[in-house]
């Protein structure tokens, strides 16, 4: 039988697959064990979701304790967050889905309960049904429904940054003056735009100022990750070159999701040699794949903002794009046009910053952006 990829590049696939992060899983636990509420900052790619999924994975089992993850990242305002965030809570917190419908049917007001069939895979999910000017009343019964459980419970909120963006005044402070109303029920509130996280829980005039435990993530340690990358192909009998290991996990600042990619391709790949060339002919493969989705994100920018896109790529990471050194280098123009182009990719997330300067997010990105001029 053949051997399943321990490698996964999407989703959560169990404790057997899931590397390290043994600090962050234990102060995880232990905020959520001790009634904390925690807010988690993680950059995209890092493993945010995994940790969590992780953690409450450990609960549920270990702990019997009943848990509800809901990723909010598609809700744009309050009626699509109520929608998701009651489907995850009514979906997780039943026996079944029958029960549950049962359940909201009997003790709810402002929504109708339905279970719908995924077209390929055929697996039932409930959903509600509500009128968009009822999304408040039905939050607050979510809420309400969730107070009346008899024990204590955990509920992540992924991607939690959106709320932030409803164009609904007020979303906010309804939202903490309903978590105040469930005091055994525990909180992640869990989010990748760091800056809008931050400004969430850390300012003063904000609703949520100081109402949680700040966590936050950053990369797998390298020894950690190459141990176990490393037993994971010998146990394949194929043993992985250290200097694979480091060349990809250099190549990618660490960053989870990429690492995790180039590993997949070479496991998956048997004859592909598990040693530096393998693993860089598995990291060409990505980038060349991509080559579609990134020639269509160019289009979208004019020139000025590709030129220093590709220039930034080059550099890794820039530190001052506006200086005349900068612009020398990489025959850009005058500092106003490279301040305007820089904001606007700092707007779309296209560039980010940390400590070391400015940066190209997408790590395929900036390979593709140095690599074809």
């Amino acid at each position: 039988m053949k051997t399943i990829n321990p490698f996964p590049t999407a989703g959560y696939a169990g404790p057997e697959t899931f590397c390290d992060r043994q600090e962050e899983t234990k102060n995880l636990l232990d905020a959520i064990q001790n009634g904390r509420n925690v807010t988690l900052v993680a950059p995209r790619r890092l493993g945010k979701t995994g940790l969590v999924k992780h953690v409450f994975g450990k609960l549920e089992r270990e702990k019997r304790t009943p848990t509800v993850y809901a990723d909010v990242l598609a809700a744009q305002n309050l009626a699509d967050f109520t929608r998701i965030f009651a489907g995850a809570v009514f979906g997780a917190l039943d026996t079944s889905l029958e029960k549950a419908v049962a359940k909201v049917a009997r003790l709810f007001r402002s929504c109708r309960p339905t279970i719908t069939y995924d077209g390929v895979s055929g697996v039932p999910t409930l959903s509600v049904d509500f009128a968009p000017d009822r999304a408040d009343a039905t939050l607050r019964e979510v809420f309400s429904y969730l107070g009346r459980k008899d024990r204590p419970c955990a509920v992540a909120i992924d991607e939690f940054q959106q709320v932030s963006l409803f164009p609904e005044k007020g979303t906010e402070a309804l939202l903490r003056s309903y978590v105040q109303s469930v005091p055994q029920v525990r909180f992640v509130f869990a989010g990748s735009r760091e800056h809008l996280m931050r400004d969430m829980f850390l300012s003063s005039k904000r609703p949520f100022y100081q109402s949680t435990q700040m966590l936050s993530i950053g990369p797998i340690a390298r020894d950690a990750y190459r141990t176990f990358a490393s037993r994971l192909f010998r146990e394949d009998g194929r043993p992985l070159a250290p200097e694979a290991f480091d060349w990809i996990y250099d190549t990618f600042d660490g960053v989870t999701w990429y690492v995790q990619a180039s590993l997949n391709r070479m496991f998956g790949r048997r004859a592909m040699p598990c040693d530096l060339e393998g693993a860089r002919r598995a990291v060409v493969e990505l980038v060349r794949e991509n080559t579609y989705n990134f020639s269509r994100l160019l289009e979208e920018y004019p020139s000025g903002a590709v030129r220093l896109l590709r220039a930034i790529a080059r550099e890794g990471h820039a530190r001052q794009p506006t200086s005349g050194a900068f612009l020398a280098a990489h025959s850009l123009r005058a500092p106003s046009s490279v301040a305007v182009s820089l904001r606007k990719l700092l707007d779309k997330e296209v560039v980010r910053k940390d400590e070391r300067g400015y940066f190209v997010d997408d790590r395929l990105l900036a390979l593709w952006l140095r690599d074809n001029p």
